[in-house]
């Protein structure tokens, strides 16, 4: 069991239960799954491919899935069956740590950061970032890196509110910018 595993067991889940008023401690919101995630977008070649899979299997640890096009579109020259990204999806162990290396590792990495935006938290609860480059990854060394790829991460709760998706990330650590007040 992970340190951030164990202190939302412990304290988070709690203080979350007093915080949103719930009575039951089963109704407080938890996280299901993390899903990461690249669409290849103009280089469709195998050996981009490769390298795709390689650093999503590097970062979380797992095999990815390679996704395909689902219809034929013309204007993008994609056709069915085609490989169009990769991705995976992380639940219990590897997840808590994925998200614990998220918040203590790979935000305080990228340059530039201000915060999280609000908005990342969906209508739902749900989380979702998008990395401009997957070098802000501890796994990956800048100097090997071929080529410079986004990555999205999306997180998804059980939560039935944007206001509870934000108590839960800010009790988990993630670090949300601040509403501005005039």
């Amino acid at each position: 069991m992970s340190n951030l595993q164990e202190k939302f067991k412990n304290e988070i889940t709690p203080q979350l239960r007093t915080k949103l008023e719930r009575k039951n401690i089963l109704e407080t919101p938890k996280i299901l799954k993390v899903t990461i995630n690249s669409g290849l977008s103009v280089k469709r070649d195998a050996k981009f491919i490769e390298t795709l899979q390689n650093t999503i299997r590097r970062i979380s640890g797992q095999e990815p899935v390679v996704t395909k096009a689902r219809k034929s579109i013309a204007g993008f020259k994609v056709r069915e069956g085609m490989p169009v990204g990769a991705m995976v999806t992380l639940r219990s162990a590897r997840m808590w740590s994925f998200i614990e290396k998220l918040v203590s590792v790979i935000f305080p990495r990228i340059r530039d950061f201000q915060g999280i935006p609000l908005k990342a938290v969906d209508k739902d609860g749900n989380f979702s970032y998008g990395f401009k480059e997957h070098v802000a990854f501890p796994e990956i060394h800048a100097d090997g890196a071929d080529a410079l790829h986004g990555l999205q991460v999306n997180i998804t709760t059980t939560a039935k509110t944007h206001e509870e998706g934000i108590a839960l990330f800010e009790a988990l650590g993630f670090p949300f910018t601040k509403k501005i007040v005039k």
